[in-house]
């Protein structure tokens, strides 16, 4: 299973949809995610993947991390798994 599967797993599964309904270009309030589902999400990105997401809980707009769209999500942790092998 490739990252970007996997990622849309994990916020379908946050989202309570079916991956397939998980579009690359939704942004996670699209798909209703709130600010806690969103930081569940990404505990459990950091978990499924063994990386630590440069990701500010409290101020998301002050992050590295571009959580704006779901390719862009895809897009950072393909970036943190590359750096870390």
């Amino acid at each position: 299973m490739s990252i970007k599967e996997r990622v849309i797993g994990i916020i379908a599964e946050q989202a309570v949809l079916d991956p397939s309904d998980v579009k690359m270009d939704s942004t996670l309030e699209d798909l209703g995610i709130d600010s806690l589902g969103l930081v569940e999400s990404i505990f459990a990105i950091e978990e499924e993947f063994d990386i630590s997401v440069p990701f500010n809980a409290n101020e998301p707009e002050q992050s590295d991390f571009d959580i704006s769209s779901v390719s862009s999500i895809v897009a950072g942790i393909e970036q943190l798994v590359k750096e870390q092998s």
